[in-house]
């Protein structure tokens, strides 16, 4: 018997992923997917990001997989930091480019985010990482997937891994992503 497909939940980051963001194409090719629509992309709250993932996640039957960018990896390592019974159902997260909330020039938007959390995930995960993130450095990046216990996919040069930095569709993101979380 083969096990219950995986509903996947995409989590855009700070200010949303717009419709030429890999995240929303993927999301358009399938249907199925379901997309946390935060209330508010531009002034993120903690508190609020979290229980707009977990009202999701609870009303979504069987095994979930997550598709993060960005804040949303934060919030969803805030998410299972304080849900971590919800977090079982998690068969694998894809963390895309994971900002460090704790630098120096952090914009003040995304001040209620920090710190990070520093707790081993309860399910498997994958964070992918750019050497020339604009908005967290390889090394800490680096760390993050070492204190989440998280697979570290070295995506080489790639800036936040978004639309700006050439990531629209990412077509070998999507195989990745398959391959490891799908299918």
């Amino acid at each position: 018997m083969s096990a219950a497909p995986a509903t996947v939940l995409v989590l855009p980051g700070w200010q949303d992923s717009g419709p030429a963001h890999w995240q929303s194409q993927w999301q358009a090719a399938h249907p199925d997917w379901k997309r946390v629509q935060q209330r508010d992309w531009m002034s993120p709250r903690r508190a609020e990001w979290i229980a707009t993932l977990d009202a999701l996640a609870q009303a979504t039957q069987g095994p979930l997989v997550l598709l993060a960018h960005s804040l949303g990896c934060i919030a969803v390592a805030h998410w299972a930091a304080a849900r971590p019974a919800a977090a079982t159902r998690v068969r694998h997260a894809l963390l895309v480019a994971p900002p460090d909330v704790e630098r120096a020039d952090l914009p003040a938007a995304l001040a209620d985010f920090a710190p990070a959390p520093s707790a081993a995930l309860p399910f498997p995960a994958t964070l992918a990482a750019s050497h020339d993130d604009p908005y967290c450095g390889f090394e800490r990046a680096r760390a993050l997937a070492d204190a989440w216990a998280c697979a570290l996919w070295d995506v080489g040069p790639a800036g936040h891994i978004n639309v700006q930095a050439g990531y629209g569709p990412w077509p070998q993101g999507l195989a990745r992503f398959q391959r490891m979380c799908v299918g």
